[in-house]
């Protein structure tokens, strides 16, 4: 830089230099600012100010800019700054100051501001009960005031917990050790100290859906769900958290299995997916890592095709729900029925086992489906019907009773030759152990059930509804069919020595519903819980209804039979209740029973007196389309009843009612720029709810639903 030391030399500078005293040119001078005192930490008590100051250096003129951690503090632009009243909520603020010039600029040091509140500590805030669900962790917190510092001392009953010193306290949660514990907090300071009132920890199991529709009466209820309510289930709080991509369709329910310890692979709750290509997926349910993926299909396989029917399309590989036996083998099992078809054309259905943690097959699986049984039926030998796996499916789930598990089997479409079968294995061999058809010496009597599976008493009877086929009106001294055909009959089999028919119904014009293809056999049949009559009685029923609109209630004690005249024989009949018939199934809970026909929505008929109203008491305001209304409910014991159940439209959409009065909670179109969209509907979506959680299979995946972080 150039100085001016005189007039005179100024004058000679000017025609030599490009800057000077009185030039028309120009150049930053000056030095830029320099701190020579910093601020200092401030302590002052609460309603007091507190004043920071700074000293710098540097070429005149100097501007202050203070800040209140990253944000600059309107009008404090002086070397000092002082602050209003203070609070509690000030304690720990940090303040600093731009010190600028026309040369530069420079921040200063921060300065803590403490604040002190006078006295003994006071707790403002006191720690709150908590709920988990076991492997969970619960956070407990507490806030105080008092003269600053102030320490603390979380308890576990009377003990000190080591380390739990701060403000909050976060504890795993067992139900061993932790459910039901009181847990309060000591908070301390010079001048004194206070106990905080106790908070309760409760802890519940994690409930598992091992199976189609949570059970083996097939009710559909979850009542230990605890974090989805009434209150917090809607498009604020609740949503899609993320979607599991899968290599086809998602035709079975999800199932769920909590806390598996996986070898070498820590422990997870995990997701069953099984999919229309062949393959079985195991999820972290919470993460959506896919844990192991196993496909059904030998070498040189692949999927059966649609076998000229779109009923499943385009292939066909795990249609029906898995069941799971966590007590079986190493690490607990998942039995799947798969179709496949073999280089040389030949159509396979195996049932395989595989490990619940790892995906291997076991028992030296998988196992061929083959059966045979006596009868002149369609596709007989001569002396007995046999089963021809190309003409099957498998579309109702799998039931796992009493140690034995229990296939059953639709054909494509009505594409003859085929018959009723249901096939029993052994789950620890995979051997076959039993074998019975319905239509022996006849034809058709398929199981559809829409794909829910055989209901069963506790009792170990089971109970399905045939589809159309032939039913012998010949009937021996006992009221059974002479020849043992029961097509499209509500059907009772015993399994205390095989399976055996043991009762049924079927309706007076079962010739016309056969004729007409208004069949039972489209719905699912459930099983209620015990019911009291009013008059001291103790009821068994179940209900079930088909394509003829009617629902039908037995007495899984008397049946009812065949009566060519009328169904008065029946326990009860609600006629025409379901419009445009019934291609799903029901649910149950607190006494009453749902179901969404097509077109229609969902209806709850309630229970009196162990009979159902004759109209509904409730219904959504919205209608389902085909194929109608797979409700699943979830509770906590008989509070926050929330019926749950998926449109099978494009796009889908998942809807949440209050069980009581069906008035909905949410739906996924609810939120704005399609938040909850997950893709487009599928012919069969019975949701699974469990541990806060909502699971959907789809065409191409599981969406997950849950509370938005």
């Amino acid at each position: 830089m150039q100085f001016c030391w005189s007039k005179v030399s100024c004058g000679l500078a000017l025609s030599l230099m490009l800057a000077g005293c009185g030039g028309s040119s120009s150049m930053v001078s000056g030095t830029a600012p320099s701190i020579t005192a910093q601020p200092s930490d401030q302590s002052v008590a609460v309603g007091a100010t507190a004043t920071f100051s700074v000293t710098a250096t540097g070429t005149a003129p100097l501007s202050y800019q203070w800040q209140k951690g990253t944000t600059a503090i309107a009008g404090a632009t002086s070397a000092s700054y002082t602050t209003g009243a203070t609070s509690v909520a000030d304690n720990g603020t940090q303040f600093t100051v731009v010190v600028s010039n026309a040369a530069g600029s420079i921040t200063s040091n921060a300065a803590t501001l403490t604040v002190n509140s006078a006295g003994a500590p006071v707790i403002t805030q006191q720690p709150s009960n908590q709920t988990v669900i076991v492997g969970e962790t619960a956070t407990f917190s507490v806030a105080a005031t008092g003269t600053l510092p102030l320490t603390y001392q979380w308890q576990k009953g009377t003990t000190s917990i080591a380390g739990a010193t701060s403000a909050t306290y976060t504890t795993p949660a067992s139900i061993s050790s932790d459910t039901g514990s009181q847990f309060k907090v000591v908070v301390s300071n010079s001048s004194g100290n206070t106990t905080s009132n106790a908070a309760s920890l409760t802890v519940n199991a994690s409930t598992d859906v091992l199976t189609y529709h949570n059970d083996i009466a097939r009710t559909g209820q979850n009542l230990t769900e605890t974090i989805l309510t009434t209150s917090n289930v809607n498009s604020a709080n609740f949503g899609k958290l993320g979607f599991y991509s899968v290599d086809g369709l998602v035709d079975a329910q999800p199932l769920y299995a909590s806390n598996v310890a996986v070898p070498s692979n820590g422990t997870h709750s995990l997701l069953i997916a099984a999919t229309e290509h062949g393959s079985v997926y195991a999820f972290d349910a919470d993460s959506g890592t896919t844990v192991w993926h196993t496909s059904m299909l030998k070498a040189g396989e692949t999927t059966s095709d649609k076998r000229g029917c779109s009923q499943v399309t385009p292939e066909i590989g795990v249609t029906s729900t898995p069941v799971i036996d966590r007590t079986r083998g190493a690490n607990g099992v998942v039995y799947v029925v798969a179709m496949s078809k073999d280089g040389s054309g030949n159509y396979h259905q195996r049932l395989h086992a595989l490990d619940l943690a790892l995906g291997a097959e076991l028992f030296s699986g998988p196992t061929e489906i083959q059966a045979t049984f006596p009868g002149t039926g369609d596709n007989n030998n001569g002396t007995h019907v046999i089963f021809d796996p190309g003409a099957y499916k498998e579309r109702a789930g799998l039931l796992l009773m009493n140690g034995v598990l229990y296939t059953s089997w639709a054909s494509h479409c009505d594409i003859r030759p085929y018959t009723g079968w249901i096939i029993a294995y052994s789950p620890s061999t995979l051997a076959q152990t039993s074998v019975l058809n319905v239509t022996p010496n006849g034809n058709e009597g398929a199981i559809w059930m829409a794909g829910a599976g055989l209901a069963a008493d506790n009792s170990g009877n089971i109970y399905f509804l045939d589809a159309n086929g032939d039913f012998d009106t010949n009937l021996n001294a006992s009221g059974f069919p002479s020849n043992g055909d029961y097509g499209n009959a509500f059907m009772k089999l015993s399994t205390s020595s095989g399976l055996a028919v043991a009762d049924y119904f079927e309706m007076h014009n079962q010739a016309s519903e056969n004729g007409n293809d208004q069949d039972l056999g489209s719905g699912g049949a459930m099983v209620l819980p015990d019911l009291s009559d009013g008059a001291g009685h103790t009821m068994h029923l179940a209900v079930g209804a088909g394509k003829d609109s009617n629902l039908y209630v037995v007495n899984r004690d008397s049946m009812g039979k065949f009566n060519p005249s009328n169904d008065n024989t029946i326990y009860q009949e609600l006629k025409l209740a379901l419009p445009g018939g019934v291609w799903a199934i029901p649910a149950y809970f607190n006494n009453t029973v749902y179901y969404g026909s097509v077109g229609s929505p969902i209806q709850a008929f309630t229970i009196t007196n162990a009979k159902l109203s004759t109209n509904a008491t409730a219904h959504t305001a919205n209608a389902f389309g085909y194929p109608g209304a797979f409700p699943s409910i979830s509770a906590n014991g008989t509070s926050d009843g929330i019926v749950w159940a998926v449109e099978s439209s494009n796009p889908a959409v998942l809807n949440a009612y209050d069980a009581a009065t069906l008035n909905e909670l949410y739906n996924s179109n609810q939120a704005p720029g399609n938040r909850d969209h997950f893709g487009n509907g599928n012919k069969y979506m019975t949701p699974t709810i469990v541990n806060g959680k909502v699971f959907v299979g789809t065409p191409n995946g599981v969406a997950v639903f849950g509370l938005l972080p």
